[in-house]
């Protein structure tokens, strides 16, 4: 009798299947990775436009101004390159960024009011986050995007 050599179709399906189960296990695991890298990058991000914003606020608003966008915060001619290209494009690891300014009274723009948003909820991102001149990250747990400075104050705070 001859010997065969390499694997039976049995063997192979069985291989196979493995390797199936394996990937059915895994690939949520790294989804969900890769949503809580999303959101811990945009926290970051929060955190740098409002450090950024303080800075602005004390160095170039003369103490009565905030910065009205995040152009205004990054690289460019006549600039403050407080944050850099990729934040103050707006966009970053599956978020959107923007900062508004507004005058809560007299010509000074004494308000700020930073949103950041993932652009697919459940894809990119689970939690939207915002931060206004308290300093405080706040967060919706829906992904929605906050309507303004003061629906941002009545948020969560993180932790």
């Amino acid at each position: 009798m001859r010997q065969q050599k390499g694997f039976s179709l049995i063997e192979l399906l069985i291989v196979v299947a493995i390797i199936l189960i394996i990937a059915a296990i895994a690939i949520p695991s790294m989804l969900r990775s890769k949503l809580a890298a999303n959101e811990a990058s945009a926290v970051s991000s929060t955190r740098t436009i409002l450090s950024a914003e303080f800075s602005y606020y004390q160095t170039y608003g003369g103490g009565t101004d905030f910065a009205q966008s995040l152009t205004v915060l990054g690289p460019g001619s006549g600039n403050t390159d407080l944050i850099d290209s990729a934040l103050a494009g707006g966009s970053k690891t599956g978020y959107l960024l923007s900062v508004t300014a507004s005058q809560m009274s007299g010509t000074s723009f004494n308000e700020f009011f930073i949103s950041t948003v993932p652009q697919a909820v459940g894809i990119s991102g689970n939690r939207s986050f915002c931060a206004v001149e308290d300093g405080a990250v706040r967060f919706d747990s829906t992904g929605t995007a906050f309507s303004g400075h003061d629906a941002c104050t009545a948020g969560t705070s993180l932790q």
